[in-house]
C-alpha cells in the first residue's frame, strides 16, 4: 500500500468571507482528518487560489489567507495555484511523486470547480482518490442549492471512467 496525502483546497478568508453551507462542521471535520493524518505521518497539504493583482484571493491581500478556523502546522506544506487544477502548473505532482504518494484524500472549496477538478486530474493521473462526501462545500448558486450540488457531485464522482476508476467516496470519520 501506498502512501497518502489530505489535499485541503481554498479554504481561505476570501472564500469564506460569505456563508458557505455547513461550513463550520466542515472546517472542524477538516481539522480532525488533518490532526490523523500527521499523527500516522501522511502528509497535509493546503492549496490556495492565487488571484491575479487587484483581487481579494491575490497573495498580497487578506483574503488569501487560509480560513482562521483552520488548524495548519508548521510542517504542513502550502501550494499556490492560479487555475481550477490543483496540479495544472504548480509542484504538487512533482512533490506526492517524492513522497512516495499512490492515495489522495481531496476536500475543500468549491465543490463544482476547484475540488472538482482537482478530482478529475488526481484520477487522470493515475491516484487513487478518496472524497470525503461530508469534506466539501460550495454556495447556493442562482440555478441550484449548495446542497444540491455537493449531493450531485458526491453521486457523480464515484461513476467517473479513468484508469483507476472512480473516486471512492466516504466520510471524514471513517477516514483512518
Amino acid at each position: 500500500m501506498g502512501k497518502r496525502c489530505l489535499l485541503i483546497v481554498d479554504v481561505q478568508e476570501g472564500l469564506f468571507a460569505t456563508p458557505r453551507y455547513d461550513a463550520d462542521q466542515i472546517v472542524r471535520r477538516l481539522n480532525e482528518l488533518a490532526d490523523r493524518f500527521r499523527a500516522s505521518g501522511d502528509p497535509v497539504v493546503f492549496v490556495q487560489h492565487c488571484g491575479p493583482e487587484g483581487d481579494p484571493l491575490h497573495p498580497s491581500q487578506a483574503g488569501h489567507a487560509l480560513y482562521s478556523a483552520l488548524e495548519p502546522r508548521p510542517e504542513d506544506v502550502r501550494i499556490a495555484k492560479k487555475s481550477c487544477d490543483a496540479f495544472l502548473e504548480t509542484d504538487l505532482l512533482a512533490l506526492l511523486k517524492e513522497w512516495g504518494v499512490t492515495k489522495l484524500v481531496i476536500s475543500g472549496f468549491a465543490t463544482e470547480f476547484c475540488v472538482d477538478t482537482t478530482i478529475r486530474s488526481a484520477l487522470a493521473l493515475g491516484f487513487e482518490t478518496v472524497v470525503p462526501a461530508d469534506g466539501h462545500t460550495t454556495a447556493d448558486r442562482e440555478h441550484m442549492p449548495a446542497a444540491k450540488v455537493i449531493e450531485h457531485h458526491n453521486a457523480t464522482w464515484p461513476w467517473l471512467v479513468t484508469p483507476v476508476g472512480g473516486a471512492t467516496m466516504t466520510r471524514c470519520a471513517e477516514i483512518l
